[in-house]
């Protein structure tokens, strides 16, 4: 890790304010339909910028599928929604080999992951193999059909959601699945001022339309950019001291914690929270990492990786509380 001096850092900042200005025109565009939902687009962006995926936890109704759409028409980019069911097969969501009989020979069809917005509808109302078909594509950046590979389009993002209140004729997506979603986002519902204005939006006689504000090479060039944020060794230590208190806790004082949690986060854990919190800095126009970019973005990272014990059940504490009471421990630099 290279250290930067005060002046070139003063002239990365001033690239990325210039770099990053596109983020505002996204905001403002997304912002005409999707209202009081600020923390669940940043999060959008932020897996976007990164290439990371999400998974997206709500009860419906939240404008989970209105905000990944918004967003795509701003990009101007191919959207692809995949209502996610029991009776759902891999062909259903990669594509297929369909026979001609015209020319006595296999065809690919490609299936909807052929998108650059990717909307994973209620993804744990489908078997594993479906699952699993939709995690390759999203870990490989390309899917096989027949013995041909094609590789999927860039920018390509996967939002994934969940229904947290219904669990029954549903397929729990496995430990080792959920890791490769780079952040786990709970959205709650919208504040009573919030909630008002959503009800005179949806009443309006004419609704309004996203244009396209940023191109999608631009997208693809702000992923390179991001990379260049600056990030000082003291916070490299502070992402590390973090993710070692969810594997020894008792190194940290935080003998308690022991009982409660079943294991801890893993160096994918800690590669996500370094390019979160670089992407969460270029999205705020910032080119250096601060403490305050790791504390804000480590619960998306986290809450999906620490995985707790009964007893911790039994106790009604939650992965949540479990980082709460690390980010309180661990020395801020």
């Amino acid at each position: 890790m290279e250290t930067l001096s005060a002046t070139d850092i003063q002239q990365l900042n001033e690239r990325i304010k210039q770099e990053s200005a596109f983020i505002d025109l996204l905001n403002l565009e997304i912002g005409k339909k999707i209202v009081g939902q600020q923390y669940m687009l940043e999060r959008l962006l932020i897996g976007l910028l990164a290439q990371g995926h999400i998974l997206l936890e709500g009860v419906p109704g939240l404008a989970k599928t209105l905000a990944i759409k918004s967003l795509a028409s701003a990009v101007n980019a191919k959207f692809s929604r995949i209502q996610f069911t029991p009776d759902l097969l891999p062909a259903d969501v990669v594509g297929t080999m369909i026979y001609s009989p015209a020319d006595n020979s296999f065809q690919v069809k490609k299936g909807p992951v052929f998108a650059n917005f990717i909307l994973a509808d209620e993804i744990n109302r489908a078997p594993a193999k479906v699952q699993s078909a939709l995690l390759e594509a999203m870990q490989e950046r390309q899917v096989t059909i027949g013995d041909q590979s094609f590789s999927l389009e860039e920018p390509f993002l996967v939002l994934a959601t969940q229904n947290p209140i219904e669990q029954e004729g549903t397929y729990p997506l496995p430990e080792a699945q959920v890791d490769r979603f780079m952040l786990k986002v709970v959205i709650t519902y919208p504040e009573r001022e919030d909630e008002r204005q959503i009800i005179r939006q949806n009443l309006q006689t004419t609704q309004e339309t996203i244009q396209q504000v940023v191109k999608p090479e631009e997208v693809l060039k702000a992923r390179n950019t991001v990379r260049d944020v600056y990030m000082d060794e003291k916070i490299e230590n502070y992402i590390l001291d973090i993710v070692m208190a969810t594997r020894q806790p008792e190194r940290f004082q935080l003998n308690d914690l022991k009982p409660l949690i079943a294991y801890g986060g893993s160096p994918r854990a800690s590669i996500n929270l370094a390019m979160a919190a670089k992407t969460y800095a270029f999205v705020k126009h910032r080119g250096y990492v601060i403490p305050e970019d790791i504390r804000a973005i480590c619960y998306d990272v986290m809450r999906h990786r620490v995985g707790i014990t009964y007893e911790a059940e039994a106790e009604n504490i939650t992965a949540e509380d479990i980082i709460t009471e690390i980010l309180n421990k661990v020395e801020v630099p």
